[in-house]
């Protein structure tokens, strides 16, 4: 299958080609609507407003905001006039955000003003105390020496920012012709978009996307899922994922398909868009299609028109596969899998495949991707039917971790293969199953925990002197995190204490559920600690 020559901006512009009329955007809860067309022309203000800021070619560019519809716009904005948007999870607390846009690089954060009651504002000005005697576009930090412009998706009367209105409108200033010089200095090849990831373990870790990833990513998985320009896809992920912005955004934009879009999810809400919009696609993790189907005015949405979708995110439930196709009628729902570091999917099951395969199964590799499972810790290829590591090269494999070559170096090869961390078995007939991690990171709900990270927060209590994190199963999560602590000097802290410790600092989700305090730790002869021990223990404790 040929791939595709077109940077982000092209893509779009290719379907404005192709569909001018065609609605490509609705917001049921904002009552907003837009054409390819009309889309296209807020894409191109919004990029001539960047480039009224100074914003440069290869520049990096935070985005901190749930699914508004400035940041879909911004996307394709910062993929015509060459800037790396830089992704942040909306859990983020201060030390996360603080950590991303240092390491990043950022010179601009765009931001909503706040999300579910926590003001992002208020965050920015905890880690960056300069900005209460900043100027727009003149911000001079310590502690963030690269940043320089903050812009706010809303109006707003602090005078270190732009609104986002201010933004456009200072894109007047900048004529069709100097954007259009921009765009011929893009390469397919550029990095054009950043997501944070640990990989393995450790800190996050930048992971460098170009055009060439995510373009024939997001093609390749529409494809699997016969998406066109008659489809309707349900968004309701969040953009700051690759689920969100590759295999919802860029999937979509790929055939010319609607895309009815949710800011946040709520399951009812996910009903009316697809009962109202008639959506013929709808994607989420597990957690998502659970709680719709479980909604108790489920019966109440005519759901009809839904056909394809994909579940993905963590492992898929075979019942509640099951039930998404017999129940909501999603027929030819898709399985994906993959991770940020191969843009991100691998592999993914088609419309067509026998039931049995779509729930047992995450699928065969897409066209121009190639797999294998090795033995962990070796380059010698598995016995089909044994569980490996999975290998993975081709189109999709990331250009690195951002200014971290011994990390790249650790996960990609010589020869070009990205070691996944994921146990697999493939069968004679090329299909896979993921059976595990070599890894310790913990999938609560679709997001991914690093128990490393989690842990070096904790070591900063006085009265932790040492602390493991681990997943254990959980049924609505699919896990959940438990800490084990030793006490410095047995002090009296308690559960709750360690919990208060832990709010407003580090995400909601990644505070441990469970707490169990210990004297020692379950070891090897040679002093390493057994994690795999402490889960065993933490399982059979909370089965009794």
């Amino acid at each position: 299958m040929a791939l595709l020559n077109l940077t982000v901006g092209e893509l779009l512009e290719r379907q404005v080609d192709l569909y001018p009329d065609h609605e490509a955007v609705i917001y049921p809860e904002l009552q907003l609507r837009k054409s390819y067309h009309a889309f296209n022309e807020m894409v191109n203000e919004a990029a001539k407003g960047f480039m009224s800021l100074g914003i440069e070619k290869g520049e990096n560019v935070a985005i901190w905001a749930d699914n508004q519809p400035e940041w879909l716009t911004t996307q394709f904005a910062t993929g015509k006039m060459g800037a790396v948007l830089v992704t942040v999870n909306t859990s983020y607390q201060a030390s996360e955000l603080h950590y991303l846009l240092e390491q990043s690089e950022a010179t601009t954060l765009i931001l909503a003003e706040s999300f579910k009651g926590t003001s992002y504002v208020d965050i920015l000005k905890k880690i960056c105390p300069e900005l209460e005697t900043a100027e727009k576009g003149q911000l001079i930090s310590a502690n963030l020496p690269y940043l320089k412009n903050i812009i706010i998706l809303s109006d707003t009367n602090e005078p270190f920012a732009y609104s986002w209105d201010e933004v456009i409108e200072l894109g007047k200033y900048v004529s069709d012709e100097q954007l259009s010089k921009r765009k011929q200095l893009l390469n397919v090849h550029d990095v054009i978009n950043m997501q944070y990831t640990s990989g393995t373990t450790g800190f996050p870790k930048g992971v460098m996307l170009t055009h060439y990833n995510i373009v024939n990513n997001g093609n390749q998985i529409a494809d699997c899922m016969k998406l066109s320009n008659h489809d309707r896809l349900c968004i309701p992920v969040p953009f700051f994922h690759c689920f969100g912005c590759v295999l919802g955004v860029l999937a979509a934009v790929s055939k010319g398909t609607t895309m009815v879009l949710l800011e946040q999810f709520q399951p009812e809400k996910v009903l009316e868009a697809v009962a109202a919009e008639q959506c013929t696609a709808l994607h989420g993790v597990p957690t998502m299609f659970i709680s719709e189907l479980n909604h108790p005015n489920f019966d109440q949405y005519n759901l009809s028109n839904l056909r394809t979708g994909i579940m993905a995110g963590s492992a898929c439930p075979m019942e509640v596969m099951k039930n998404v196709m017999e129940k909501m009628g999603a027929h030819e729902i898709t399985i994906a899998y993959g991770q940020t570091e191969s843009s991100p999917v691998i592999t993914q099951t088609k419309t067509d495949d026998p039931i049995e395969l779509r729930v047992s199964t995450v699928g065969k590799a897409h066209p121009n991707v190639e797999v294998k499972v090795v033995v962990p810790g070796t380059n010698e290829e598995q016995e089909v039917g044994l569980p490996g590591e999975l290998l993975t090269r081709g189109y999709h494999v990331m250009k690195g971790y951002y200014n971290n070559k011994q990390a790249t170096n650790e996960v990609i090869d010589k020869e070009g293969w990205l070691h996944t961390g994921d146990i697999a078995v493939q069968h004679a007939n090329g299909y896979l199953k993921i059976t595990g991690r070599i890894k310790d990171m913990i999938i609560r709900g679709g997001e991914n925990i690093y128990p490393r990270e989690v842990e070096e927060f904790l070591y900063q209590h006085p009265d932790v002197l040492d602390v493991q994190v681990v997943g254990i199963p959980d049924q609505k999560y699919g896990e959940e995190v438990m800490a084990w602590i030793v006490k410095r000097n047995d002090n009296m802290i308690t559960a709750d204490e360690i919990k208060a410790f832990c709010e407003g600092n580090i995400s909601k989700h990644k505070i441990p559920k469970y707490i169990e305090f210990v004297s020692e730790y379950p070891m090897t002869a040679s002093g390493k600690i057994q994690k795999y021990k402490l889960k065993e223990m933490a399982i059979e404790q909370f089965q009794k």
